[in-house]
């Protein structure tokens, strides 16, 4: 056991090592910023690994918004922790999930999901609680570039319960519905 547990670690630091590469290519602002996030917004960033979104998002959506970062990797979300603390940020709450987030219903205006649901086993029931915990007619924003475009679109709207409303670039907008 510990030693998965080990290796699972080191996978976390080495993916965040990557991270801070692709960050540096691909400013995490540019994603936000297609999410349509607002200041004030509540926003989920599902999936969030070691916050590059989170951080961004935060900065964003301003001292009046909040974003929970949501991951199922404790490491993930030490990482967070310090990153917010680090700017002294109050709008950042961390919660370790595989799924369920117990948020409230209908209390986030934006979800992002950036590369996750293709290394999740219950991606279906995912899609639900983004679903339970949006508000009405707000955004899922939803990037994975293991998945084709039409994999992407028939998963997300599958279920009748989001609609495409915008693609930019490789990153879809659907609307809950």
């Amino acid at each position: 056991m510990k030693e998965n547990k080990n290796k699972s670690n080191l996978d976390f630091r080495v993916m965040s090592f990557f991270f801070k590469i692709r960050d540096k290519f691909n400013p995490p602002i540019e994603k936000i910023r297609k999410a349509s996030i607002k200041k004030g917004d509540t926003v989920l960033d599902y999936g969030c690994g070691s916050g590059s979104y989170t951080i961004v998002g935060a900065e964003e959506i301003g001292p009046n918004g909040k974003i929970f970062a949501a991951d199922i990797h404790p490491l993930a979300l030490n990482k967070v922790r310090k990153r917010a603390e680090k700017k002294s940020f109050n709008n950042i709450e961390t919660i370790q999930t595989e799924c369920y987030t117990g948020l409230n219903d209908e209390s986030i205006d934006v979800v992002i999901c950036f590369d996750v649901i293709h290394d999740t086993q219950n991606r279906n029931d995912i899609l639900k609680e983004f679903h339970r915990v949006l508000k009405s007619k707000s955004i899922l924003s939803f990037d994975d570039h293991h998945m084709t475009e039409d994999e992407t679109i028939d998963f997300i709207t599958s279920e009748g319960i989001f609609e495409l409303s915008e693609k930019k670039d490789k990153q879809y907008n659907f609307i809950k519905i």
